[in-house]
């Protein structure tokens, strides 16, 4: 089984980070399953929905390459699932985000469920996350660290300085959702569940604090096994309805893809 990986940093840049990644997805997968990481450059650093428009098409076209290389399954791990719809909509493997994936699996582990985001700038995207999912009910807030940059995580993936910086943040940010009663915190972000699950286990106020990492891993092989039993990978009645494939084309060629890709 193989499974494309997608992050919106960029590996060039961010070694450390992928690093970290790698080493979490080879303990995360089961015998015969490999992942192959890709990014984006430039990486998604602005913190702007212009950004994540830009790097959400570049992840469709990589979803579609993804399906023409024989891959089994396409897992966007960026929290905002920017694109998740639209390449689930594109191709006929199974197709996974970070963001969804991670609620949907909160919900197995508590009723109260609060989101620590990177930065305040995405407290509207994840509450947008959050209604279309249809989890209004179950996570209750979503607060936000402070003005860490990437480079800030990147750097916590092995220093321990700044790894409590981190930490630090993430302890203060969830005070108003554990208050609220959440019993499962979500780091909003790979940078941050990573970074934070240098301490397995890791709890705040009694809380869960939950990686979303390998959750999705395994869930994206949970879903191609369960498609060769014959599980649907997608409902394909309403907004994943498949794209033709002239659809399918006139993306590529926007996006500057070769279409010749096998």
């Amino acid at each position: 089984m193989r499974i494309r990986w997608q992050s919106f940093i960029d590996p060039d840049q961010h070694r450390d980070y992928f690093g970290l990644l790698d080493e979490q997805l080879r303990l995360s997968a089961g015998p015969g399953v490999s992942y192959e990481i890709v990014g984006i450059q430039p990486p998604d650093t602005e913190l702007h929905r212009l950004s994540e428009v830009r790097c959400g098409v570049r992840a469709v076209a990589n979803a579609i390459d993804a399906e023409r290389e024989g891959y089994d399954a396409f897992a966007l791990g960026h929290f905002q699932d920017s694109g998740l719809h639209e390449a689930r909509s594109a191709i006929d493997i199974p197709v996974l985000g970070l963001g969804e994936t991670t609620m949907l699996h909160a919900c197995t582990l508590g009723q109260l469920i609060g989101l620590v985001t990177i930065d305040p700038v995405f407290i509207p995207w994840h509450r947008e996350q959050i209604g279309r999912y249809g989890l209004g009910e179950r996570v209750i807030g979503v607060t936000a660290m402070g003005r860490l940059g990437v480079a800030d995580y990147v750097q916590a993936c092995a220093d321990e300085d700044a790894f409590r910086r981190v930490y630090d943040q993430f302890e203060a940010a969830s005070q108003p959702l554990l208050a609220a009663g959440a019993e499962v915190l979500i780091p909003a972000g790979g940078l941050p569940a990573l970074v934070l699950s240098r301490r397995p286990g890791l709890e705040v106020g009694g809380a869960a604090v939950l990686n979303g990492v390998p959750v999705l891993a395994k869930h994206a092989e949970a879903a191609v096994e369960l498609a060769r039993l014959g599980v649907p990978v997608a409902s394909r009645k309403g907004p994943f309805a498949p794209a033709s494939e002239r659809c399918r084309e006139e993306f590529l060629a926007f996006t500057g893809t070769d279409s010749s890709s096998p």
